[in-house]
């Protein structure tokens, strides 16, 4: 299969599809460093707890979108 023909068929995948497809792709090409890689669990962990708990909120997609647009 020919990179093209790779990429017309991932087009067709849903968004969640194709970021899975993003990330197997990305570990293919590097091996992440197991220290960092729990210390970014962590910080994803206390960061989604402290969503959760109102103690800071969310930014819309239109407002991300309006800032880098530019």
């Amino acid at each position: 299969m020919i990179i093209n023909d790779i990429h017309e068929e991932a087009l067709k995948l849903s968004d969640l599809e194709k970021i899975r497809l993003i990330e197997l792709l990305m570990d293919a090409l590097e091996r992440p460093n197991p220290a960092v890689e729990e210390l970014w669990i962590r910080e994803s962990e206390e960061r989604y707890k402290a969503y959760n708990e109102g103690k800071v909120s969310g930014i819309p997609f239109e407002e991300i979108e309006r800032r880098y647009s530019r």
